[in-house]
């Protein structure tokens, strides 16, 4: 009997019509977990690494995490892998909701879909049932739309539903997937799912899943929730609002968006608006929010409250968490009223709330500079809101300059030229951030922003605290009780780590020290997203009731899979270094890993270039930051450096380079 898992995965053959429910591994399970982790492994397997994003042979996959649909709280993701047509590499997106457990309780760990289909369909799974539906009716709906009328057509509400909007269909670079009460929006995966004709996944299940041990596994269940419940009653204090307590930032039930309104970047990520949160200000916005908030939401199995239904008169409502409430505003440099009204059109439309506003102010900030003209805008409004909607609307559509946009800023700047490049600046592998302007260089998150696969700093910074305390006393207070820190050298670094002065970033004692400290919140995610877990209980935030040290008793009790602490750090290794890997294959180097370059206003070339080189060697990398044949041999990744030998990536001879270390050639 399986555990966690149910062990097969639905194979979908877009081109031929043709399903298949395929038995899975249990090794690999032991191996990768579930999630990300054998999402990777399948695409590793069955793409060709030279396969364009839009090609046939590329697969869509739809992985829950491998405590998706058990009793274990804020165990709720979907991951979405595939390859992204807007930075050529790995894309896995995360959403939360409903859909991932529905698809256990079908009887499925993955939907792996491939090919194309010749006209837009739905895949309707219920239960064995499983079908390829028309969707010819649903074309041009929005994504929302589009879940309730399949709901209608199917007479059944609880069926939980992954559709796209018009953005999918028309292959925009930063089209999103959405599901209720949550989306997978980077790296383009709803271009994907639109080039593969699909409009929508729909799940209903009925199904029990297996539990190893259920007694132990839901007393652990419950001494997270009771952590839970004691970590809200104790927010942290010294920390901005949203992060004291658990889960997601808590943008929709906190309204002090002093930081983010003056330290975010507004228009096209170059200009701060110090002084914005006035009195006035937060009290109209703290009215917008209450007229529109219906509620407060949560995911599947979660105590947590991150969401809220927006509803505007006149318009359906939708579901918004985290910083979506303030991409549009800040783009447009206008009020949380057009921002929430504006996020609903994206939403309907199926398009990435960091990337879409980004790629509009950048398109203004063109017409500003006379890059692009009056030829190029015919017939755009003249207001600054009424801009962003006509852009919106032209985006989606891919009509006229919103043909060049839906490419997203790298590649339009491409195309458009005319010193139009200096003007894509916020992307990291041709990818928009989230408009951030700050200070010093921080050299923690230098090295998540240069290295992250996930290529989002939002989804890989996490529980070692962000900016030091003011005073050693507070800094002593936070420690006593830091009992998630995997080593105790962690709570040393914190304290030593001071406001001003020659220990002002965490740098200190060395450039090790950083990189212990960001591959310790790197292992965080990756477990996350092998499991299925949210990171708002888990990587994000400050002291989570998940943690290290209580991940192997849920996974060997819940699972059934004996793992201990270095057990599960390995897998985690594992895993980022097979990602990693399927990276580098594409053509990823050393190159390509630098954070945008005004995102801080201080920077330090030779230090940056000391912590990549310093991070490289502690992860087992080369200078090119591959993974040696060394490293990846003792993870048990050995067909992956016979296939860089093969390639010439790496030679099957180790040299020692002029520092002492063992290092492999490259191309």
């Amino acid at each position: 009997m399986r555990y966690a898992e149910t062990g097969f995965d639905l194979e979908v053959d877009l081109s031929r019509g043709n399903i298949e429910r395929v038995e899975t591994d249990p090794r690999l399970t032991e191996l990768y977990l579930g999630g990300l982790g054998t999402n990777a492994k399948i695409l590793w397997d069955r793409v060709p690494a030279e396969a364009e994003p839009f090609s046939p042979d590329n697969l869509l996959i739809f992985g829950t995490g491998l405590l998706c649909g058990t009793p274990a709280p804020g165990a709720n993701r979907t991951i979405v892998s595939t390859f992204s047509p807007q930075t050529l590499l790995l894309a896995y997106s995360m959403m939360g909701g409903f859909w991932a457990p529905e698809l256990k309780y079908a009887g499925y760990d993955k939907v792996i879909l491939r090919g194309k289909s010749p006209n837009l369909v739905y895949l309707w799974i219920n239960n064995d049932k499983v079908e390829i539906r028309d969707a010819s009716h649903l074309r041009g709906k929005g994504a929302i739309e589009t879940a309730e009328l399949i709901q209608q057509e199917l007479k059944e509400p609880r069926a939980q539903v992954a559709a796209i909007g018009l953005a999918g269909e028309n292959r925009v670079y930063f089209a999103s997937i959405e599901q209720g009460k949550s989306s997978a929006s980077r790296g383009g995966i709803g271009a994907v799912m639109g080039d593969k004709g699909l409009k929508a996944i729909v799940v209903r299940g009925t199904k029990d899943v297996n539990i190893a041990r259920p007694a132990e596994f839901i007393e652990l269940c419950n001494g997270v929730l009771k952590y839970i419940k004691k970590r809200e009653g104790n927010p942290i204090p010294g920390v901005m609002p949203i992060l004291a307590g658990l889960g997601s930032p808590q943008e929709m039930a906190v309204h002090d968006e002093k930081w983010h309104t003056e330290n975010f970047a507004w228009g096209n990520s170059r200009l701060r608006r110090k002084g914005f949160w006035t009195e006035e200000v937060a009290e109209s916005w703290t009215e917008t929010m209450k007229s529109m908030r219906t509620r407060l939401i949560s995911c599947c199995n979660c105590p947590m409250k991150c969401a809220a239904t927006i509803s505007i008169p006149g318009l359906p409502t939708y579901m918004m968490k985290c910083f979506s409430k303030l991409t549009y505003t800040m783009a447009a440099m206008s009020d949380l009223d057009f921002g929430l009204r504006i996020a609903q059109s994206a939403t309907e439309y199926g398009v990435d709330g960091f990337s879409a506003p980004q790629v509009m102010a950048f398109a203004l900030e063109l017409y500003e500079k006379d890059i692009l003209t009056d030829k190029d805008f015919p017939g755009m409004p003249s207001d600054g809101e009424g801009r962003f909607y006509w852009l919106l609307d032209r985006i989606v559509r891919r009509e006229g300059i919103g043909d060049i946009l839906a490419n997203g800023t790298h590649w339009a700047a491409q195309q458009i030229g005319k010193g139009a490049e200096e003007y894509a600046h916020n992307n990291i592998k041709k990818h928009e951030q989230l408009p951030l302007k700050l200070g010093m260089l921080n050299p923690i998150y230098f090295l998540m922003y240069a290295t992250g696969a996930k290529i989002n700093i939002t989804q890989i910074e996490g529980n070692f605290p962000q900016a030091p305390f003011a005073t050693r006393e507070e800094r002593e207070e936070f420690v006593k009780d830091w009992i998630h820190v995997p080593d105790e050298k962690f709570k040393q670094y914190f304290l030593d780590w001071e406001l001003r002065g020659e220990r002002s970033i965490p740098y200190y004692p060395n450039a090790e020290a950083t990189c212990e400290i960001v591959d310790w919140q790197e292992k965080m995610h990756y477990i996350d997203d092998a499991l299925g877990m949210c990171a708002g209980l888990s990587s994000f935030p400050l002291k989570p009731p998940y943690h290290i040290h209580n991940f192997p008793t849920l996974i060997s009790s819940g699972a059934g899979i004996d793992m201990d602490e270095a057990g599960l750090t390995q897998v985690a290794k594992r895993i980022r270094n097979l990602v990693r890997a399927i990276n580098i294959r594409r053509g990823m180097r050393r190159k390509d890993e630098k954070p945008p370059a005004d995102h801080w206003r201080k920077r330090f070339p030779d230090l940056e270039t000391e912590l990549l080189d310093t991070y490289y060697k502690f992860k087992g990398w080369n200078n090119q930051g591959i993974p040696t044949k060394e490293s990846l041999d003792e993870l048990g990744l050995d067909y992956v450096s016979e296939d860089f030998v093969m390639r010439g990536i790496l030679t099957d001879v180790e040299e020692v380079n002029s520092e002492g270390c063992k290092e492999k050639e490259n191309n």
